[in-house]
């Protein structure tokens, strides 16, 4: 018998694997037992292999294809199989009494398409969240007892509700449900997707975007300069009470150009058009000062495609004096409160400057609109804008078409021009 092939299973290998005529396995170099199935069509799918305390007799248990989640989250499942093989359970046993139980929603979310969103989409963990939080009431029932009247009703309760939602809000948690059943009929959970006649609502396009007029932009600044004042009177205080009972002193705020991190991101917002993710994502080696541009990486980007981002002098000057009190090694905004450093959320610090500020109404998404407004309003074309923005569609660009009134205006003016042109060379002959 050919012996088998050892290798660590994790995404290096998953990239290197190929598929052959016949059907091969990969034990893992460092987890007896734990095995990955590569078939003649590229599926790819996790197993277990343990020897059964009782009678040595072997088993063997599907963990589930790579698709559906990532090496490290089959390496813990097979651990766990592993453990109770050696406890001297069968979780061969185990597994098949869990086939025959029929999931409900709630389960089939946590059990089966969490895991699988969490390790291949960028907004998994968001997606579940949403459907969770939207249909609390449909958590316990039977993946087969959800049904488009059930959801039909839900809606119009919602849409009942004063102040009236927008319909983008409502269809949002709808179309996440739907894509959580279409995966369950995909894996023969359910014979069909019971949604699959529950239209979305209309949405208007090309509503009106929020961006600043001079005045609110004004406020903003202005709340962000008393939030570095507050801060830096603060850190003093704090600092003369530090002396005074002997403990080491906390960085001097007075000798930096910025507090800390929210009024450099804000204007950085503000003049990149960056979505709050790519922010967060953003390193130092994806910022090039002198050839003044900044990079979004595809990993970190909702359209998961790279694009590069110019920097005017603001933003230009904002990065400068931030590595300079920073570093310029890692990520550009590092969270004190992650142990990986990466900003999850800056809510309560934005929502306290947008109170000062007498900005309720402005979300930190709509600084993406101002800078996009504010392209356009100046004259710049709409496919720029696009470019800039990372828009893979042009039709989400063309919201902010109605902010260039002139363009429209001087098309139709051609009509004039071009029939007094027309009259003038008849008139020559």
């Amino acid at each position: 018998m050919k012996k088998q092939e050892k290798r660590r299973i994790g995404k290096v290998l998953l990239a290197q694997l190929k598929p052959k005529d016949k059907a091969y396995e990969v034990a893992d170099a460092e987890l007896p037992g734990f095995i990955l199935r590569v078939q003649p069509s590229g599926v790819m799918t996790y197993y277990a292999r343990f020897r059964r305390k009782e009678d040595g007799t072997r088993g063997r248990v599907q963990i589930g294809p790579t698709i559906l989640m990532t090496p490290t989250q089959a390496r813990d499942k097979a651990l766990a199989i592993l453990g109770e093989a050696a406890r001297g359970g069968d979780p061969s046993a185990k597994k098949k009494k869990q086939e025959q139980k029929a999931h409900t929603l709630k389960t089939f979310l946590d059990e089966v398409y969490g895991p699988f969103v969490e390790g291949n989409k960028k907004t998994g963990l968001t997606r579940v969240a949403v459907i969770k939080s939207a249909f609390p009431t449909l958590l316990d029932a039977p993946l087969t007892k959800i049904t488009a009247l059930s959801i039909e009703k839900w809606r119009s309760e919602r849409m009942g509700k004063t102040p009236k939602p927008k319909p983008a809000t409502v269809n949002r948690p709808i179309s996440a449900l739907k894509a959580a059943l279409n995966r369950a009929v995909e894996w023969k959970l359910l014979p069909e997707n019971p949604l699959h006649t529950v239209r979305a609502l209309k949405e208007d396009a090309r509503s009106k975007v929020r961006y600043l007029e001079a005045a609110e932009y004004k406020r903003l600044m202005d709340a962000l300069d008393a939030r570095e004042v507050e801060l830096r009177r603060g850190r003093k205080s704090a600092n003369k009470g530090r002396r005074l009972r002997g403990y080491e002193e906390l960085p001097d705020l007075t000798t930096v150009t910025y507090a800390d991190y929210l009024k450099p991101m804000v204007i950085l917002s503000l003049n990149t058009g960056l979505r709050r993710g790519e922010l967060f994502n953003l390193t130092w080696q994806d910022v090039d000062l002198g050839r003044r541009m900044l990079t979004v990486r595809g990993e970190g980007a909702k359209t998961s495609t790279t694009r590069h981002v110019p920097l005017n002098s603001t933003a230009l000057d904002v990065l400068k004096a931030w590595q300079k009190q920073t570093s310029a090694e890692g990520l550009v905004f590092k969270s004190d409160q992650s142990t990986s450093g990466r900003f999850d959320n800056v809510n309560t610090a934005w929502q306290a400057v947008r109170h000062t500020a007498k900005l309720d109404d402005f979300r930190w998404h709509d600084m993406r609109h101002d800078f996009a407004s504010k392209l356009v309003m100046a004259g710049v074309d709409l496919n720029t804008v696009r470019e800039l923005l990372g828009h893979s569609d042009i039709q989400m660009t063309l919201r902010y078409a109605h902010l260039a009134p002139h363009v429209k205006a001087d098309a139709v003016e051609r009509i004039v021009r071009a029939g007094a042109a027309s009259s003038a060379r008849a008139e020559a002959q």
